[in-house]
C-alpha cells in the first residue's frame, strides 16, 4: 500500500480521472461533481484519456437516465466537463501503456490501461473508487473519500 508523506497531503496539481467519476458529474447530487467543481477551481489540473469523452457520448441515453436531465442538459453539461478536464491523445501515454497493463488490475484487458499510463506520464494520483486499482503499488490512488479527507 502506498503512504501518504505530509507533503503529499496536498492536493496534487494533476490528477487523472476515472471515467466512472466522470459519469457522475451530470447528477445535479453527486459528491463527486461537487469535488470536481473545486478541484478545478483551484487550479487542480484534472486530465483524462480522450476516449473517456467518446464513452460518455456514447452512453449518453444511460447518463441522461441515470442523472435525470434531457438532451439539452447533456450538452451543456459535457461542455463544461470538457473545460474542466484536460483530454490527452493516446500518443502522449502510447510509450507507458506496456508498463500500465503490467500494473492495472485488469491485466490482459486494456481498458484501464490508459488511465494508468496517464499518471505514469505525469507522475500523478488516479481518482477512482474501483478497489481493484489500489492493487497496485506503482501509482497512488484516491477514492472519493480519500479525496474528501483532503479538501477538508
Amino acid at each position: 500500500m502506498i503512504e501518504w508523506s505530509a507533503n503529499e497531503r496536498k492536493i496534487a496539481k494533476n490528477i487523472r480521472v476515472d471515467a466512472c467519476i466522470l459519469f457522475s458529474f451530470f447528477n445535479r447530487d453527486s459528491v463527486r461533481r461537487k469535488i470536481i467543481e473545486e478541484l478545478s477551481n483551484s487550479g487542480c489540473k484534472l486530465i483524462s484519456p480522450e476516449f473517456a469523452f467518446v464513452e460518455l457520448i456514447s452512453d449518453k441515453l444511460k447518463i441522461m437516465k441515470y442523472g435525470k436531465i434531457d438532451n439539452l442538459s447533456f450538452v451543456f453539461l459535457l461542455s463544461l466537463l470538457e473545460r474542466k478536464i484536460e483530454l490527452f491523445s493516446k500518443k502522449v501515454y502510447a510509450g507507458f501503456l506496456a508498463e500500465a497493463n503490467k500494473i492495472s488490475p485488469h491485466r490482459g484487458q486494456t481498458k484501464d490501461d490508459p488511465y494508468f499510463a496517464l499518471a505514469l506520464v505525469f507522475n500523478s494520483p488516479i481518482w477512482s473508487d474501483e478497489s481493484g486499482f489500489k492493487q497496485q503499488s506503482r501509482v497512488k490512488v484516491l477514492s472519493t473519500k480519500e479525496l474528501l479527507d483532503l479538501l477538508k
